[in-house]
């Protein structure tokens, strides 16, 4: 390729709309100066997202004595910089129920400084109230193990049976399932097996 045609002479590529477009009309924002004003500076504190247009020498003597915090005491200072952490939104210490803070007659502190907030989210009153949730209430254990439930199961009862019940049910299975009861049929030996092992498991866990 040939980097030297003229080809290339007549290649126009327009602009991105996203690149920045100088200022160059914009004059410098100190009196007096009439050089363009291509640098910006920000304005500072409860005027953030605003800008000073200066010239080089202006920009940097700005820069110098720029102090975001002029005017802010030493409290307001160290509590910026806490919020500053969590990025200046609302908490409160755990337990503590947020929408009923007003009810002992407390505001909430106003700070010393201001934040873009366009939609006014921060700063509504009851933030935080729609968060509240009613604590949902633990599930109920099993009274007994796994074992055990798995024997009683067995005898058909849950686990609210008392050793009355236990007794009454084993009782009536064994006399339902024994071969005497079924003209000397064994084919039920298996289930009066299970049965006999479920109640020795309650028995031996103290239930009958």
């Amino acid at each position: 390729m040939d980097l030297n045609s003229p080809l290339f002479d007549s290649i126009r590529i327009k602009p991105s709309c996203d690149e920045p477009k100088a200022a160059a009309t914009q004059t410098c924002e100190t009196p007096g100066c009439k050089n363009p004003g291509l640098y910006r500076a920000p304005k500072g504190r409860k005027a953030e997202g605003q800008y000073w247009r200066f010239c080089m020498d202006h920009v940097r003597a700005y820069n110098a004595t720029y102090n975001y915090f002029d005017g802010m005491n030493d409290a307001a200072v160290q509590a910026y910089q806490k919020d500053a952490i969590i990025g200046h939104r609302p908490t409160w210490a755990m337990g503590v129920n947020p929408a009923g803070a007003g009810e002992k007659g407390k505001a909430a502190p106003k700070r010393d400084w201001a934040y873009v907030d366009p939609l006014d989210i921060l700063r509504a009153e009851g933030v935080g109230e729609t968060a509240r949730r009613k604590a949902a209430p633990e599930p109920r254990r099993p009274r007994h193990s796994a074992t055990i439930l798995k024997a009683l199961d067995v005898l058909g009862l849950d686990e609210t049976a008392d050793a009355g019940a236990i007794k009454a049910q084993y009782k009536t299975l064994v006399k339902r399932f024994h071969p005497d009861a079924n003209g000397g049929d064994r084919s039920f030996e298996e289930r009066l097996r299970d049965i006999i092992r479920a109640h020795d498991a309650l028995r031996a866990a103290g239930l009958c």
